[in-house]
């Protein structure tokens, strides 16, 4: 294990480097007792599966199989050079090749920020692998009559960062790649100070910016495990997920919108991504709860976010008649 792990956390599990779908895995696992009985941890970006080291003591004590991999482009996972090596169809067939190498047919799937979009993509795509689905942060999003990059640019303009990361590639990840301490300190705040919008690319201008706001979200030796992944990584592999988003838009365009999953959709009240009003209409068998915490939810309130994902979870098994 890294020592920036071992130092953050002397309960996170070992990782295993698993060969799937073409890449190398970092995987980290635990309650494998409980086979039968699994649950996958997504990640977002810019993270590491180490977002999730409150989640997965508590899930494998409850009686699940707790598989969280780094996905393609972060920490010790492959990184392959090509950008259409990370779009939803490799994602997701990373996903279903890891079910795979565990002998699942399905498993519930629990993602947040990017990794709620896979695990979105995923059920779209390969609904037959997906028992449920728990999302945080990023709700359901609709595909509509534009591709997703040319929306956002006519909607919020060439510096949203979304935006920006296509337009113009390779300018933010050197400006990220030149500032990670500072950008990861920055960016990893609670409890922010209401602020107008500034013009420019908000990701550099939180690499760049000398004095964050709000108040730290992990502790130091917690934020040196994500600093030291990038540091080794570079940003570009993990930004290369948003190169894909028209590409996505389009590999989607013949997938059936509705999920009929049992879903639980998990939203910071204080986050910056809006709630999706709408959500029901795509996705009927949904649960809907909030947390009072910003975007970082399941890191800014573990123990609430636990006992959502074990109380949703033990009415998914009572309610199937499982023991």
């Amino acid at each position: 294990m890294d020592r920036k792990l071992r130092t953050a956390s002397a309960d996170f599990p070992e990782p295993t480097l698993i060969s799937v779908n073409g890449v190398e895995l970092e995987v980290f696992e635990a309650g494998r007792e409980h086979r039968g009985n699994p649950v996958v941890l997504c990640h977002g970006w810019p993270e590491h599966a180490f977002s999730w080291r409150y989640q997965i003591p508590a899930l494998a004590e409850a009686g699940y199989h707790v598989i969280v991999p780094n996905q393609r482009g972060y920490g010790n996972s492959s990184c392959p050079r090509e950008v259409t090596d990370y779009d939803i169809e490799h994602l997701s067939g990373d996903l279903t090749a890891l079910l795979d190498h565990y002998g699942y047919q399905d498993a519930t799937f629990v993602g947040h920020d990017w990794g709620a979009m896979v695990v979105w993509g995923l059920t779209l795509l390969h609904p037959s692998r997906v028992r449920g689905v728990i999302n945080l942060s990023l709700p359901y999003q609709e595909r509509g009559q534009k591709p997703w990059i040319q929306l956002l640019e006519e909607l919020l303009g060439r510096d949203y960062y979304f935006v920006h990361f296509n337009r113009q590639p390779g300018v933010a990840d050197a400006v990220l790649e030149e500032n990670t301490s500072r950008f990861f300190r920055n960016l990893y705040r609670k409890n922010l100070p209401p602020v107008p919008p500034q013009p420019g690319m908000v990701m550099m201008d939180l690499a760049r910016a000398e004095h964050p706001l709000g108040d730290p979200v992990m502790s130091e030796d917690d934020l040196a495990v994500f600093i030291s992944a990038f540091e080794s990584t570079g940003f570009t592999p993990s930004i290369n997920w948003y190169r894909n988003l028209d590409r996505n838009w389009h590999l989607l365009a013949d997938a059936d919108p509705i999920i009929h999953h049992p879903t639980l959709m998990i939203y910071g009240g204080r986050d910056s991504i809006p709630k999706f009003e709408r959500l029901g209409e795509f996705v009927p068998n949904v649960d809907v709860a909030t947390l009072d915490c910003g975007h970082w939810i399941q890191q800014e309130k573990p123990e609430a976010t636990n006992q959502l994902l074990l109380e949703w979870l033990d009415q998914r098994k009572t309610a199937a008649g499982e023991n």
